[in-house]
């Protein structure tokens, strides 16, 4: 019988690396430049963002970048103030940073997934409401 050695082979799937290897330099902005935070993917390469100076733009992106909620550096154009290029998205570790600095607003909630928004104010709990479901008698109602 063959020994339990691993999971591999060509059928399986492969496992995700989350892993960022080496850290690399914070890049801040320059001129013509501005922090974002996506909104939502829109497809062909294309995404909406909020940049932090007020205006919503949509922007074109590569293939490895692509992620909702993520903080990301945008090249502005000049002959479109509503337009943008995806010149770097930030990881979790680097954008925390950035807003340790004052770069990024402190409201911006980082890629928790919520973008910014309150939560709905909804509790769940388990089986109070149903004993309460139980004792109802449907002839009284």
């Amino acid at each position: 019988m063959p020994r339990g050695r691993g999971k591999g082979g060509n059928k399986r799937k492969k496992a995700k690396n989350l892993g960022i290897g080496e850290k690399r330099e914070l890049i801040f902005k320059e001129d013509g430049q501005e922090y974002a935070q996506v909104l939502r993917m829109l497809g062909n390469g294309r995404l909406d963002a909020f940049c932090f100076d007020g205006v919503k733009r949509m922007c074109t992106i590569r293939g490895t970048l692509k992620n909702r909620g993520d903080i990301i550096l945008v090249g502005l154009r000049e002959f479109g103030d509503d337009k943008g290029d995806v010149i770097l998205k930030y990881y979790d570790e680097e954008a925390k940073e950035l807003k340790e600095l004052g770069e990024i607003p402190e409201h911006i909630k980082i890629n928790e997934g919520d973008f910014g928004f309150e939560e709905d104010g909804f509790q769940y709990v388990d089986g109070e409401e149903e004993k309460e479901e139980d004792d109802l008698d449907i002839d009284t109602i």
